[in-house]
C-alpha cells in the first residue's frame, strides 16, 4: 500500500511544474491579431463544427491549425473521430478507466489528479486538443443513466475533485471542457426538457462544480441540451454572458453541444463561440444573415474572440498535434487506473466479516450473474474499448485457483452446496436514456433466488448509479459496490475478496430503500418509457421538471425530511476499524473575517493497514430560509497502520457558511450558532460540536 501511494505522488509530481495556465490577457490581445487577418467568410466558418464533426476549422494560411476534440469520461475514445487511418493504428489502445463515479467515490483529489494528468497524456498521444469533459452534473436521481459520468450528488466533493482533475489534465497541454452547463439533470428527452430550477439550488447546488473548474483554469466549458427556465441554455445570453461569463468569470471557448441549438439567429448573440458539430441545417446561414445586416462583422468578432484566444493560451497553434513518446506511459495509466478502482470501490454490507475470503482454504466458490464474462461499462460517449480487459471470471479464477466453478444457471443443490457463492449483477447505462431504479425481474429473481439458497453469498454489482437493493440486501451476506471499474476495475475486486486490498470505497451518492423516497419521485411525465431514446425529439412536446426539492439534494434531502436511506452518502466499510477522538476547535466563535480550526484524531484500532475518510458537516442552528440539517465541508482520507494515530484539521470560514440570498442575489451568512459534525458518513456522525458566528 506504502509502494502505491509512493507511485502516486511521483506520478503526480512529475507534470506539476508544466500546469498549463492559461494567460489570458495576452492570448485575447493575440486573438485580436488573428481576427485583424481573417475574412468575414472565415468567421462565419469557424464559429460551426469543421470538416470532422469533432474538428474545429482551420486556416493554415492564418496560421489557424485545426483543432481536434474527443469524447470522454472512462478514459479517450482516440480514435473514433481521428480522420488520420493511420493515426487510428495507432492509438487503438487507450486505457479504460474507471467511471468517474468510482473516481468520486476514492474521495482523494490526489488520485483525481492523476487519473487526469493519465488520461490527458493519452489525449497528447493521439492529437487530442480538446477533451470533451469531465461532466459536472449533480446526481439528482437515481434514473439518470448518465449519472456514471458525473462526480456524485454533492457540490462541495464534486468541487474539490474537478479542481484537481482540471488541473490534472490540462498540465499535459490538454484543454478541459467542463460540462454540461448546466441543469441536465434527467436523460429522458434531453433535448425537450424544461429544467425549472430555483435561483437559491442554481447558486448551491448545480453551479459551484463549474465554479471550481474555472477557477482552476478550464479552457472550455459545453453548454447542456435542456431548458432552464423556459429557454435552451444554448440560446441564453442570461445564463452564458450572465451566468458563466460575468457571475463565475469565465474567460475560454464556450461550446455547444451536439445538435443543441435549434436556431443559428438566438445563438449568435447567446455567448456560445462555436455551435458544433455544424452539420445541421437551419434553413439560413450565417453569411445569409450577415448579407441582410441581421448580424455584424463586430458580432461575429465578438463570438470569434474567445475561440481563437483559447486555442491561443493553450497552445494549440504552435506546437506539434502528438507527442508519441507518451505512449511509453501507457504501463503507468493502467496501473494508476486499477488504483483508482482499488481505492474507488466500496464495501457496503459485510455480515460476521465473511470478506475477506482466504485464498488458501480449499471452500468450493460457485461464480455466477450476468458481468461475470462481459466487462460491465457505460455506453455512449464515454465508452473506451480498452486493452488487456479482465473479466471477474478470470480475475477471481487467477486468484482462488480452482476453487472457483463457473455456472451461469445454477440449480439450488450447486447453490446450497457452495461454501461461498460470487454473485455478479448490474446495469449497462448509457447517455440518451433513463433506466429504473428496479433491476429487470429476471435479474431480482435470480438474486433472491440464490441468497435464499445460500445465506454466504456474496453480491457485486456494476452499475453506474444506485440501483433498488432492498428486496435482497438483507439476505445477502456481503455487497460490494464496484460501478464500472474499467479494463482491470475486476482485478481490484478481486483483491479486495481476498484481502489483498483493504477497500476504502465511500458512496458519493445516497442509495435509497425506494425510488418514491427520492426527492425527484415523480419527475417524469405521464406514459414515459423507460430505455427510450427517440432520434427525432422534436416529435414530442417539451415538457418540465420541476426541482421542487430546491437545495435538498441528495442526503440533504433524506436527513432534513427524516427519510432513512438503504445507504448514506459518504458511506463505506472496511477490514479495520477506526474511532475518531473528540474533536478539538480552535476557538468557539467566528466573524467574518476570521476563521477556526477543527482538528480530530483517526486511530487505526484494528489489525489491518487501511484508510478512512473523515467528513465534517454543518448545519445552521436556527435558519431563516430552508436549508439542510447539513452540508458537507470537508473530508480528508487517512491511511493508517494497525494502532497508528494521526491529526486531522480542517479550517472553516464564514464564507463556508453561507447560502445564496434570493432577496439580494448574493451569498449571506446568518450571525448564530452552527452545529458541526465530524464522522464517516453522513448518518454516521461520532461527535458534535457548536460554533458561534
Amino acid at each position: 500500500m506504502r509502494k502505491s501511494i509512493l507511485f502516486l505522488s511521483v506520478f503526480i509530481t512529475v507534470s506539476l511544474s508544466a500546469q498549463q495556465v492559461c494567460d489570458w490577457e495576452t492570448a485575447y490581445v493575440k486573438a485580436d491579431e488573428f481576427l485583424a487577418r481573417m475574412t468575414v467568410e472565415e468567421k462565419a466558418e469557424i464559429v460551426r463544427g469543421g470538416k470532422d464533426k469533432f474538428f474545429i476549422n482551420s486556416f493554415p494560411d492564418k496560421g489557424i491549425k485545426p483543432v481536434y476534440m474527443c469524447d470522454a469520461s472512462m478514459g479517450v475514445l482516440l480514435w473514433s473521430h481521428t480522420p488520420d487511418p493511420a493515426l487510428r493504428k495507432q492509438l487503438d489502445s487507450s486505457t479504460a478507466f474507471p467511471a468517474a463515479i468510482l473516481l468520486a467515490s476514492t474521495f482523494s483529489p490526489e488520485l483525481a489528479y492523476g487519473y487526469a494528468e493519465a488520461v490527458g497524456e493519452e489525449c497528447r498521444a493521439g492529437g487530442v486538443d480538446i477533451l470533451l469533459g469531465p461532466g459536472l452534473n449533480i446526481y439528482r436521481q437515481s434514473q439518470c443513466a448518465r449519472n456514471f459520468e458525473y462526480l456524485g450528488e454533492d457540490p462541495y466533493l464534486t468541487s474539490e475533485l474537478v479542481s484537481s482533475y482540471v488541473k490534472g489534465l490540462q498540465s499535459t497541454g490538454t484543454a478541459a471542457c467542463i460540462k454540461h452547463f448546466f441543469g441536465n439533470n434527467t436523460e429522458f428527452y434531453r433535448k425537450r426538457s424544461n429544467s425549472i430550477i430555483d435561483e437559491r439550488a442554481i447558486h448551491e447546488i448545480y453551479l459551484p462544480g463549474f465554479k471550481a473548474g474555472i477557477d482552476a483554469g478550464a479552457a472550455c466549458v459545453m453548454t447542456s441540451y435542456n431548458q432552464i427556465n423556459g429557454e435552451w441554455v444554448s440560446h441564453s445570453p442570461q445564463i452564458i454572458k450572465g451566468l458563466l461569463r460575468s457571475h463565475l468569470g469565465f474567460k475560454g471557448m464556450v461550446i455547444s453541444d451536439w445538435n443543441s441549438v435549434w436556431d443559428l439567429d438566438k445563438m449568435l448573440r447567446s455567448g456560445i463561440n462555436i455551435e458544433m458539430p455544424g452539420t445541421y441545417d437551419f434553413g439560413t446561414t450565417i453569411m445569409e444573415l450577415y448579407r441582410k445586416g441581421m448580424v455584424s462583422e463586430a458580432e461575429l468578432d465578438d463570438m470569434v474572440r474567445p475561440l481563437i484566444a483559447t486555442c491561443i493560451a493553450m497552445g494549440f497553434y504552435d506546437r506539434e498535434k502528438q507527442d508519441f513518446s507518451l505512449l511509453d506511459r501507457f504501463p503507468e495509466h493502467d496501473r494508476l487506473a486499477r488504483k483508482v478502482a482499488e481505492e474507488g470501490t466500496v464495501l457496503l454490507k459485510n455480515r460476521d466479516g465473511i470478506l475477506p475470503l482466504d485464498p488458501a482454504s480449499d471452500r468450493k466458490i460457485l461464480l455466477t450473474g450476468k458481468f461475470c464474462h462481459q466487462t460491465a461499462r457505460g455506453l455512449g460517449a464515454s465508452y473506451v474499448e480498452g486493452y488487456g480487459n479482465v473479466s471477474l471470471a478470470d480475475a477471481v479464477t487467477e486468484v482462488f485457483g480452482d476453487c472457483v466453478h463457473y455456472s451461469e444457471n445454477p440449480t439450488a443443490d450447486e447453490i446450497e452446496a457452495a461454501d461461498i457463492v460470487l454473485l455478479s449483477t448490474g446495469t449497462i447505462d448509457e447517455e440518451a436514456v433513463e433506466r429504473p431504479f428496479e433491476l429487470p425481474e429476471e435479474d431480482e429473481s435470480f438474486i433472491e433466488f440464490v441468497t435464499g439458497h445460500n445465506p454466504n453469498t456474496v453480491v457485486i454489482v456494476n452499475s453506474g448509479s444506485g440501483i433498488r437493493m432492498t428486496g435482497w440486501n438483507d439476505d445477502a451476506a456481503a455487497i460490494i459496490y464496484g460501478w464500472y471499474g474499467g479494463q482491470n476495475g475486476n482485478d481490484a475486486i478481486a483483491d479486495i475478496l481476498c484481502g489483498k486490498v483493504n477497500p476504502s470505497g465511500k458512496l458519493p451518492v445516497t442509495i435509497e430503500k425506494e425510488f418514491r423516497d427520492s426527492p425527484a419521485y415523480g419527475y417524469l411525465p405521464r406514459h414515459a418509457q423507460f430505455y427510450r431514446e427517440l432520434r427525432n425529439e422534436l416529435l414530442i412536446d417539451v415538457y418540465d421538471i420541476r426541482y421542487e426539492e430546491s437545495v435538498l439534494v441528495g442526503y440533504r434531502w433524506y436527513d432534513t425530511m427524516g427519510i432513512e436511506p438503504l445507504y448514506p452518502f459518504g458511506y463505506g466499510l472496511s477490514y479495520t476499524d477506526f474511532s475518531l477522538s473528540a474533536p478539538e476547535l480552535s476557538s468557539g466563535r467566528l466573524s467574518e473575517d476570521s476563521s477556526v480550526k477543527i482538528s480530530v484524531k483517526v486511530k487505526n484500532t484494528g489489525k489491518r493497514a487501511g484508510a478512512e475518510v473523515v467528513q465534517l458537516y454543518a448545519g445552521e442552528d436556527k435558519p431563516t430560509v430552508l436549508r439542510p440539517v447539513k452540508e458537507l465541508k470537508g473530508f480528508r482520507k487517512v491511511w493508517l497502520e494497525p494502532g497508528e494515530t494521526r491529526t486531522v484539521e480542517f479550517e472553516l470560514k464564514a464564507a463556508d457558511l453561507a447560502f445564496w440570498d434570493d432577496v439580494t442575489h448574493g451569498w449571506k451568512t446568518n450571525p448564530g450558532v452552527y452545529t458541526l459534525s465530524l464522522g464517516t458518513s453522513s448518518r454516521d456522525i461520532s461527535h458534535t460540536l457548536k460554533v458561534r458566528l
